[in-house]
């Protein structure tokens, strides 16, 4: 099964937060768009790509769109991950075992970002690490909450246009 494309709908799902919370795709998308970031804390793309969306989460907040982490590891190496990288955004936790989500979304590789719609249509699939994609959801967030667009990458910063998941 390849990952869900744009135009499909998102399937519906319900994860514990790291913090034990319950996340509702369903209710979050009541709010406004969802930003799913699926990874693996051994990934180095993942290692690369999650501290970028913390950038954007600190920019922005979860103002008129969430942003919210799927780990594919159990609580104690997501946590440790969490402060290795400095990642605040929340980050749920899929089953270790048979990863429900991950497959319902058809995850072939990770890191794999989608931007779900309130109606919970999928509008992007970014999948490995893509600068264009990256600031193409840098951009919808900041239409959304009506601010400036948020400078993520800094000034001698080497940000690379792609790196496969």
């Amino acid at each position: 099964m390849a990952t869900l494309e744009p135009g499909k709908q998102a399937p519906d799902f319900s994860l514990n937060t790291l913090d034990g919370k319950k996340f509702s795709l369903r209710d979050a998308a009541e709010r406004g768009p969802v930003i799913l970031a699926f990874f693996k804390v051994s990934c180095p793309t993942c290692q690369y790509t999650l501290p970028f969306l913390e950038r954007l989460y600190k920019a922005y907040g979860n103002k008129n769109v969430t942003l919210v982490g799927v780990s594919q590891n159990d609580k104690k190496d997501t946590a440790a991950f969490a402060k290795e990288y400095g990642i605040t955004f929340p980050l749920l936790l899929d089953d270790t075992e048979r990863y429900p989500v991950s497959n319902a979304y058809g995850l072939t590789n990770v890191p794999t970002i989608f931007w779900i719609a309130p109606d919970g249509e999928i509008e992007l699939t970014s999948v490995g690490w893509v600068r264009s994609e990256f600031e193409q959801i840098n951009r919808k967030i900041a239409e959304l909450t009506q601010v400036a667009q948020a400078p993520v990458f800094r000034a001698g910063e080497d940000v690379r246009d792609f790196r496969a998941g």
